[in-house]
């Protein structure tokens, strides 16, 4: 869910100006699924600029307050997140932590790095939603360790429906700062693609795992 389209416009236009995310209509990228993709977002690029990043920041940090109130705890999931994560909790003087895909196969064993009691309330940070497991599996290591996840924020999502469904099956609530409707219509506007590439690439997410250019 968007809370704000102002930012959505606004975070679309910046992932693009720095190449955070790619549009090749005419080309294509393969993910690791192995679905063949006109677009790739990489958002942790987002670091390596200072005034971008401290813009996601902020507008992560009032949302998560404006939607969930103050949380006690920041969480990131490993590994993409966790720099922006870690800014988020920084800002809002919060204790942070990050939830690898799995346990450690040694020392201590965690999949959860940092402190974390039970029952201390969590709003989990993630940089792109695709199909949302990798996500949700994050946010099931944190209710294992008995935290009160609020809900989860991206950077981005596609938007596919798959991960709506993923997300509802969950009880997990989704915002996002910005999604792919938003990327399209300000990449349309900005004549970074024309409409004929619009209209493509929206074939594309309607059925990525199937998409042939």
């Amino acid at each position: 869910m968007i809370l704000n389209k102002e930012t959505a416009k606004q975070t679309a236009e910046l992932l693009l100006q720095i190449k955070a995310i790619k549009l090749e209509p005419q080309e294509s990228f393969t993910w690791a699924s192995g679905w063949k993709s006109p677009i790739y977002c990489d958002n942790r690029i987002i670091l390596s600029y200072p005034a971008i990043r401290n813009f996601v920041r902020e507008e992560f940090a009032k949302q998560v307050e404006e939607i969930y109130g103050k949380p006690d705890v920041i969480a990131a999931v490993a590994t993409g997140a966790i720099g922006i994560g870690m800014l988020v909790a920084e800002y809002l003087s919060l204790p942070f932590a990050y939830v690898r895909p799995e346990a450690k196969g040694h020392g201590r064993k965690n999949q959860i790095e940092g402190n974390l009691e039970a029952g201390q309330s969590v709003v989990v940070i993630e940089d792109l939603i695709s199909t949302g497991k990798s996500s949700l599996n994050a946010v099931k290591a944190l209710k294992e360790a008995k935290a009160n996840v609020k809900g989860m924020m991206a950077i981005f999502t596609y938007g596919f429906d798959t991960s709506r469904k993923n997300f509802e099956e969950a009880g997990v609530e989704l915002h996002t700062l910005s999604d792919y409707q938003h990327l399209l219509e300000t990449a349309q506007k900005t004549r970074y693609i024309n409409a004929s590439e619009a209209d493509l690439l929206g074939e594309w997410r309607h059925d990525p795992g199937n998409w042939k250019n």
